[in-house]
């Protein structure tokens, strides 16, 4: 339900949100998903108090979101039921893990690994909300991809969003866990992608509550080390990837030099260490080598 307010009443409504407790850019956020009021509109209304500021929801649903965030330390995505990833905005909810941003960079890592040919086939392990999947169906249009998880309830939160994009038919979803469903592209893939977990579980009890009691640990924590997960994908790959193909993984940011031992120890070679955005090592590729 739409409804509308003042500049200066709105913004007085956001100081008592924060009195409250919380973080500036997290209600910044609800304001802009929930609200309808992008930050930059945001910044203005200081210079116009007296601007009437349409809202796609009143104030009074906002807040009672808000007041549930501090309460039970529930995502804000959760409770508004979407995810601003890259240039899309993603459905998710509770038992699928809140895609990052830092995971972004894989679909330019993996441009960049394949350029200037597009792949025949990749797979997305681990697809959780499918915004890996779905990021590169629409990045090669022409290729046909694979989309796993073990998660039934994750594997439906992906087909909603492939659907919502037309892309269902691009991507075939398979449950199971990491290479198992995808015999039949065995030897096949030219590029398979996966953002596993990789925390390890002491590291993933202390973790904030809005993030450890409430996205699933499945899609979070990975053994003592962390590496469990990555161990299984690494394992499988030389068997799954066709001649030259590429795994580009996520890893935890002390975890490069474990990966790419995981990954030369697998078969692969043209190992490689990428760096997010700053400038930290978050991502490892190998390749299986060519037929000569």
């Amino acid at each position: 339900m739409a409804a509308t307010v003042s500049a200066s009443d709105l913004l007085r409504w956001r100081r008592e949100q924060l009195q409250a407790g919380g973080r500036a850019s997290q209600l910044d956020w609800l304001l802009d998903l929930a609200g309808g009021v992008p930050w930059q509109t945001l910044q203005q209304l200081r210079l116009d108090p007296g601007r009437t500021v349409p809202l796609a929801q009143p104030l009074a649903q906002l807040e009672a979101l808000w007041r549930e965030h501090l309460n039970s330390s529930t995502p804000l995505q959760y409770l508004v039921g979407c995810c601003p990833w890259r240039d899309l905005n993603l459905e998710v909810g509770p038992g699928v893990l809140i895609p990052r941003q830092e995971t972004e960079l894989m679909v330019e890592l993996a441009q960049a690994l394949l350029d200037p040919q597009a792949p025949r086939r990749w797979a997305d392990l681990g697809t959780g909300s499918g915004c890996l999947a779905l990021a590169l169906a629409r990045t090669w249009p022409q290729s046909r991809g694979w989309a796993v998880d073990c998660s039934a309830e994750a594997l439906a939160q992906a087909r909603r969003n492939l659907a919502s994009h037309g892309l269902e038919q691009q991507v075939a979803l398979q449950q199971g866990s990491w290479w198992a469903p995808l015999e039949s592209c065995r030897g096949q893939l030219d590029l398979v992608v996966a953002n596993p977990p990789y925390i390890p579980t002491a590291v993933w009890r202390e973790l904030e509550p809005e993030v450890r009691d409430h996205e699933p640990a499945l899609a979070l924590e990975s053994g003592g080390d962390g590496l469990d997960a990555i161990r299984a994908i690494s394992a499988g790959a030389h068997a799954h990837l066709a001649p030259g193909g590429w795994l580009l993984l996520e890893h935890h940011h002390d975890q490069s030099a474990a990966v790419l031992a995981l990954l030369a120890g697998a078969g692969l070679n043209n190992l490689q260490a990428h760096q997010d955005l700053e400038g930290v090592k978050r991502f490892a590729s190998g390749r299986r080598p060519q037929i000569c």
